[in-house]
């Protein structure tokens, strides 16, 4: 039986076990897929019993995105464009990382048929997933990027990396079209972002990327005065189903069953 993991921290709160073990059981696949809550010390451990044939493949999700690569033979080029690693496989005795995040997210946007040309996005955050957010963005058209992060280094670095993105202080609104939240602020049930959204227009897109809970405070807030809301939930498919491509050659199918089985 092939081995899968996700891992990450935290990681109840992930739902990747639940979707890959229902496509294995679909697509008559002998394997089991389970979650890892881990600390930066394992990471070199974990990889290396994919090396050694104990885990077919992995998942990775906050805050290891970056982190992982130094114990990795090969990147994909959205992977090595990002430094941000999402999936990794075996290619050629090769151990890769890929980044599915960036189909995964513009997939979700065409899903529900928003077209971001020549639109203004503002991002929430800094972390591993917001590289990838800002190339698909890029790929979209949009006509300019602000990001707003807790803490500079990291806001910093990505404006070295994206010299494009426009930096502002946290806390301080800018103007915009659709706003992501891409902090982990939302993952308990209490947590607020603490932005004052009252004199924003009504109508615009509220995207988070945590897909459970369903609606965290930023998106019920923001429903209530009159926007457009999506979570995470059909990133997290499509990028799922981006991973199952890479270990399997197979695209499993995402249909209402499966919409429902992450809800």
């Amino acid at each position: 039986m092939k081995k899968f993991l996700v891992i990450g921290n935290p990681i109840k709160h992930s739902l990747s076990p639940k979707l890959h073990n229902y496509w294995f059981k679909k697509n008559n696949i002998d394997a089991v897929y389970e979650k890892r809550q881990i600390e930066e010390e394992d990471i070199k451990h974990i990889v290396s019993e994919i090396r050694n044939g104990i885990l077919e493949g992995m998942n990775v999700t906050v805050p290891f995105k970056k982190s992982v690569i130094k114990f990795l033979d090969d990147l994909s080029p959205f992977a090595s464009e990002t430094q941000s690693v999402n999936t990794i496989y075996k290619e050629k005795n090769k151990i890769v990382g890929g980044n599915t995040d960036i189909g995964g997210f513009g997939a979700s946007l065409k899903y529900i048929n928003y077209n971001l040309k020549g639109k203004t996005v503002f991002i929430l955050g800094a972390g591993g997933v917001v590289p990838s957010l800002i190339v698909a963005l890029n790929h979209l058209g949009v006509s300019k990027i602000i990001l707003s992060n807790r803490s500079n280094d990291k806001a910093t670095y990505l404006k070295k990396k994206f010299p494009f993105i426009n930096l502002v202080n946290w806390g301080q609104l800018q103007d915009f079209d659709m706003i992501i939240n891409a902090t982990s602020i939302g993952l308990n049930k209490n947590d607020k972002v603490p932005i004052n959204f009252n004199n924003t227009k009504p109508g615009k897109l509220f995207y988070d990327i945590i897909y459970n809970p369903k609606e965290t405070n930023f998106l019920i807030e923001a429903k209530k005065k009159g926007n457009l809301i999506e979570n995470g939930k059909m990133m997290f498919l499509y990028q799922a189903q981006l991973a199952f491509e890479l270990w399997f050659n197979i695209k499993p199918e995402i249909n209402e069953e499966v919409i429902k089985l992450v809800e």
